[in-house]
């Protein structure tokens, strides 16, 4: 099976920020540990860039489970649209409970169709 490589966000998924205060989003915190223990590749990313996904990953007791932390890119140049990219699923963070690593898997092999995106 192809190894599975999952890029997970910061902001409304990782945490929720109530004014100065970081809210753990349990679910998908929990969802990042399974996928982890699953062997799955995790690499965290966000907008706010490497060093803030990091604090964050830091910050919720997560950040070994990452193989590296990038900013979320601004210009993608790639031959195909993001569309037509074979082998990537798009996962709502308020679907994650719903899958598993084996799910993406088989996803990402064509195998299973799950929904989104959402």
């Amino acid at each position: 099976m192809v190894p599975l490589v999952v890029y997970v966000d910061v902001d409304d998924t990782l945490i929720r920020t109530s004014g100065s205060k970081r809210i753990p989003v349990s679910g998908v915190v929990e969802h990042v540990r399974a996928l982890a223990s699953a062997g799955a590749e995790l690499y965290c990313w966000s907008s706010g860039g490497k060093l803030y996904a990091e604090s964050v990953a830091v910050g919720l007791g997560i950040a070994e489970l990452f193989a590296g932390f990038l900013p979320k890119p601004q210009v993608l140049v790639d031959d195909r649209a993001l569309a037509q990219w074979n082998r990537l699923i798009e996962i709502h963070p308020s679907e994650c409970g719903r899958w598993n690593a084996e799910d993406y898997q088989r996803a990402v092999a064509g195998e299973l169709k799950l929904n989104g995106p959402w």
